[in-house]
């Protein structure tokens, strides 16, 4: 039974989780969003911020997770 998908990502010598890409890149993908929301003036609109901010996260990786790299 051949698994499709990588079960760990390498950079030279050293194994890395993909967890730990989809991690990196989804608080880089919240981190823009949370930028354009700035720059638009909509996060004023929002209750609290810094729990819209750990929910785009989450967002970030599920779609990730499901859409590009899979662990």
């Amino acid at each position: 039974m051949n698994n499709p998908f990588p079960h760990e990502l390498s950079m030279g010598d050293v194994y890395y989780s993909p967890i730990l890409a989809v991690i990196v890149l989804s608080f880089l993908a919240a981190l823009i969003t949370a930028m354009i929301l700035n720059k638009l003036k909509l996060s004023r609109y929002l209750y609290a911020p810094s729990y819209i901010f750990i929910a785009i996260i989450a967002l970030c990786m599920v779609l990730i997770d499901t859409f590009w790299i899979k662990f």
